[in-house]
């Protein structure tokens, strides 16, 4: 018996000792490295040990600053709205008696596998001054010229935000309607018996229930959204005046666009290491189940 579970189990470590070593190699020292590299500073491949200099540094920077406050403005703003919008719509996509859920619910995710880069360009040229938006405002005597959205600090925060929300709404709708369709429909009938309106139900019962996908899908968000990139670089690149830069365009920038500084590049990673962090735990206590 012995030899035999001995067999079994050197069998499934020959399953797992191959993508093991794989994630170790290209995820776990890719990681030990750059925190390596954070303590270093210096230009190309020409390093010395700085120490905490670099994350000394962090608290002096005006512009890591800068791309801290935006990155939080799209935080604050745009995922309440992200989730709420995915809530409502997957309950209306809920509904028994709605016909053409399933063309409704592709056309709501269908953004989410587009290309970011080209639905990034598509929004640009949208807001453009001479695009689509100011001509429709135009054409009904809305404005009187032009307005130039991606040129104002507050439009083109709006603009990516809009964005954003666009594009991962449909994504996060998708396990909010998986999960409704699990909640047994006695459940409602019963509250329908009780005299429990539809809001009523949808905030005492579905809400409640969904409690764990909504953290679930909030922390995700949250991740994805302290490392948001492409849509920044593509539609404004940081502009006007830094006023939309992210973290992640710094740490790119830090790395390719001004004198190369790989080291405080790392040292900016690891600021969105401890915030995604810092953030997902006061979510969990939050909103995660008491124990």
């Amino acid at each position: 018996m012995g030899s035999k579970w001995n067999k079994s189990s050197l069998m499934g470590w020959q399953f797992v000792l191959l993508p093991s070593a794989l994630i170790l190699l290209f995820s776990f020292y890719p990681m030990l490295q750059s925190l390596l590299l954070s303590f270093q500073s210096g230009k190309g491949t020409v390093y010395q040990y700085v120490g905490l200099a670099n994350y000394g540094r962090l608290f002096s920077d005006p512009m890591f600053k800068q791309a801290v406050l935006n990155t939080l403005l799209y935080l604050i703003v745009q995922v309440p709205i992200m989730l709420m919008l995915g809530l409502v719509i997957a309950y209306f996509l809920n509904m028994p008696k709605l016909r053409f859920k399933g063309f409704y619910r592709t056309a709501i995710f269908l953004p989410c596998v587009t290309s970011l880069v080209s639905y990034a360009v598509l929004f640009k040229s949208i807001f453009a001054v001479d695009g689509i938006l100011n001509k429709m405002l135009m054409s009904i005597h809305l404005i009187q010229e032009p307005v130039a959205w991606l040129m104002d600090p507050v439009w083109a925060k709006i603009v990516i935000i809009a964005a954003i929300t666009w594009r991962w709404t449909g994504y996060n709708m998708i396990f909010y309607l998986s999960a409704m369709q699990n909640i047994d429909p006695s459940v409602y009938e019963a509250a329908s018996i009780d005299g429990a309106s539809k809001t009523r139900q949808f905030f005492s019962i579905t809400v409640p229930m969904l409690k764990p996908i909504i953290l679930f899908t909030a922390i995700i968000s949250t991740n994805g959204t302290l490392q948001l990139f492409d849509e920044v670089v593509n539609i404004t690149n940081g502009g006007p005046g830094n006023s939309t830069m992210t973290i992640s365009q710094y740490i790119y920038n830090l790395s390719f666009v001004y004198t190369p500084n790989f080291g405080y590049a790392a040292t900016v990673s690891y600021a969105i290491v401890v915030m995604v962090a810092v953030l997902a735990f006061l979510q969990l206590k939050v909103g995660g189940e008491k124990q």
